[in-house]
C-alpha cells in the first residue's frame, strides 16, 4: 500500500508553516514548538522510509516509494516523486538538519513568526528537489528554494546582508536560466520530462549538440555546488546569513548541485560526461587547493568555514567525474558527511558568536576555560572536517580518493587524486590553527563569565556529533544504500 510518504516528508513542513501563518498572534513559544513539531514529523517519516527501503539486489536501479499523478497532460508533466540510494541519504540529511536548524534558532527574537515560516519553506523546497522525478517539478522546487533563503539572509542576516542576499539571488537566477534552457532542450529532443526514462536513454539530436546540452545543465549545478570560479557568492552568503540558514546552506543546499550533476548530467549524458571529465577534474583540484588556501587567510570564523566548503565540494566534484562506482559512492557519502560536519561547524560558530559577540579570530583567545562543552564539540567537528579516522569525514574522503585513484576513465587520474589529497594537509593546517587561536590561546579577561551551551543547544549539537561518529565508525549504514543508487549509473559508463 502506497502511503504517499514522500509527499508527507515534503509537505509536513508546509503544514507547519501554514499553521504558524494562520495562527492569530501566536506566542513566540507556540511558534517555535509548532516549527519543531513539523520538522520532527518530517524527520520521523524520512526515517520510516529509510527503515522500510528495499535493500535487496532486485531493487537496484529502481525508484522506490514512487508517486505519480498527471499534472500538465498537454506536455506530459507529472507530479512524480521517488527515491533511490542516491537521493534517500540526502532526504534524511535535510530532515535531520531541519530539526537542528529549528533548535539552534530557539533564541531568535526578531520576527520569529516570519523567520520559522521561511525556515520550514526552505526545508520543504530542498526536499522537493531530492524527491522529484519530473524535470518541471524538479525545477519548480529548485526555484522555490531561492525565496526563503533570500529573505533569511536579507532580514535576519548581519553585516553586508543586502549585498549577500542579492548576490545569491543573481548567481542562482543565472544558473537557473541555463538549467531551464537545458531542461526545455531535453524535452524537445526526448519529448519527456520523466527523469527515470531519461536515465540511460540514448539521445541523438540535430536540435542542439549534446555537449551544449551538457553545458546548459551543468552550469546551474556548478554554481550551486559551487565549482571554482563560480563560487564567489558562497563566502558572502555564509558570512552574512543567520546561523540556521548557514547550517542549511552548507549542509543541504549545496548538495543540490552535486545531486543534479549525478542525476542528470552523468545519468542522462554519460558519454558526454566522460568527454568532459578531464576538464571537470582540473576544476575540482583547483577548487580543493584554492579553497583551502583562501581558508588559511581568513580571520572571520564564518568566512573561514565557508571557504572550507569550497575546498570540500572539490572532493565531491572529483568523485563524480572520476566516473566509477566507488568514486560516485564516495562523492555521495562526502555530500552527506560534509552536510553534518559543516552544519555542525556553523552551529558552533553561531554559539561562539552568541557568547562573545565577535567572529574575529584576532579578538578571540583562550575560550576553552569558559566554554568546555563548546570547545569539545567544536574540536570534534574540526577534526571530522580534516578527516580524522573514526569520523564521517574520513570515511567519505577515503572512499572518494580510493575510487578516484583507481578510475580508468581519465588518463593520469592518479595525479589529480594525489593533488587533491594535499588539500587534506591544508585542511589540517587551518582547522588546528583556528582551534588553537580561538580556544587554546592566552585567556582574555573580557570573556570571563561568558556562558557555555545551554540544554537546547546541547541537544542539537550532540545529535549531530552522534551522526558524525555513527557514519565514521560504521559507514555501511549509508554506503549500502548509496551503492544501490550509483551502481546502475556506473554501468551506463561501463565502469
Amino acid at each position: 500500500m502506497n502511503l504517499n510518504l514522500l509527499s508527507w516528508v515534503i509537505f509536513l513542513p508546509v503544514i507547519g508553516l501554514i499553521v504558524i501563518a494562520l495562527w492569530p498572534k501566536p506566542s513566540q513559544k507556540a511558534v517555535k514548538w509548532t516549527a519543531l513539531i513539523a520538522a520532527l514529523a518530517a524527520f520521523a517519516v524520512s526515517l520510516a522510509i529509510c527503515f522500510t527501503f528495499d535493500r535487496s539486489g532486485s531493487a537496484i536501479g529502481h525508484m522506490q516509494f514512487e508517486e505519480k499523478i498527471p499534472w500538465i497532460p498537454a506536455i506530459n508533466a507529472n507530479y512524480h516523486l521517488g527515491v533511490d540510494g542516491l537521493s534517500l541519504p540526502l532526504v534524511i540529511l535535510m530532515t535531520f538538519l531541519g530539526v537542528i536548524s529549528v533548535l539552534i534558532s530557539w533564541k531568535i527574537q526578531l520576527k520569529p513568526k516570519q523567520y520559522f515560516i521561511w525556515i520550514l519553506l526552505l526545508e520543504s523546497s530542498i526536499l522537493g528537489v531530492f524527491c522529484s522525478l519530473d524535470l518541471i517539478l524538479f525545477f519548480l522546487f529548485w526555484e522555490l528554494e531561492l525565496i526563503p533563503m533570500f529573505f533569511l539572509i536579507f532580514i535576519w542576516g548581519s553585516g553586508r546582508k543586502e549585498y549577500a542576499a542579492y548576490k545569491y539571488l543573481l548567481y542562482t537566477l543565472v544558473g537557473s536560466a541555463f538549467m531551464l534552457a537545458g531542461i526545455l532542450s531535453t524535452y524537445f529532443i526526448t519529448h519527456t520530462f520523466d527523469m527515470t526514462a531519461l536515465a540511460g536513454i540514448s539521445i541523438t539530436s540535430s536540435f542542439i549538440p549534446l555537449s551544449a546540452l551538457f553545458f546548459l545543465l551543468i552550469v546551474g549545478f556548478a554554481i550551486k555546488l559551487p565549482v571554482f570560479p563560480l563560487h564567489t557568492w558562497l563566502p558572502d552568503a555564509h558570512t552574512n546569513a543567520p546561523t540556521a540558514a548557514s547550517v542549511i546552506l552548507a549542509g543541504a543546499l549545496l548538495k543540490m548541485g552535486g545531486y543534479g550533476m549525478i542525476r542528470l548530467c552523468v545519468s542522462m549524458l554519460p558519454q558526454v560526461a566522460v568527454q568532459y571529465a578531464p576538464y571537470m577534474e582540473v576544476l575540482a583540484v583547483i577548487g580543493v587547493i584554492y579553497g583551502a588556501a583562501c581558508t588559511m587567510r581568513q580571520t572571520d570564523l564564518k568566512r573561514l568555514i565557508a571557504y572550507s566548503s569550497v575546498s570540500h565540494m572539490g572532493y565531491v566534484l572529483m568523485g563524480i567525474f572520476a566516473l566509477n562506482q566507488v568514486s560516485l559512492a564516495g562523492a555521495s557519502l562526502q555530500m552527506f558527511s560534509h552536510g553534518v560536519i559543516t552544519g555542525l561547524l556553523f552551529a558552533m560558530v553561531g554559539l561562539v558568536y552568541d557568547k562573545t559577540h565577535t567572529r574575529d579570530l584576532n579578538n578571540l583567545s583562550g575560550l576553552a576555560r569558559q566554554m568546555p562543552v563548546i570547545v569539545v564539540v567544536f574540536s570534534i567537528a574540526g577534526l571530522a572536517s580534516l578527516g580524522l579516522p573514526g569520523t564521517a569525514g574520513f570515511a567519505a574522503e577515503f572512499i572518494t580518493f580510493a575510487g578516484s585513484y583507481s578510475s580508468t576513465v581519465i588518463p593520469g587520474m592518479q595525479i589529480f587524486t594525489l593533488l587533491a589529497v594535499f588539500g587534506v594537509v591544508l585542511t589540517a593546517g587551518y582547522m588546528l590553527w583556528m582551534l588553537q587561536r580561538v580556544f587554546y590561546g592566552y585567556p582574555l579577561d573580557k570573556y570571563n563569565g561568558v556562558g557555555d551551551a545551554d540544554k537546547v543547544d546541547m541537544i542539537a549539537i550532540f545529535a549531530v556529533v552522534a551522526v558524525i561518529m555513527l557514519v565514521g565508525i560504521y559507514p555501511a549504514v549509508l554506503t549500502n544504500i548509496i551503492n544501490m543508487g550509483v551502481t546502475p549509473i556506473a554501468k551506463l559508463i561501463g565502469m
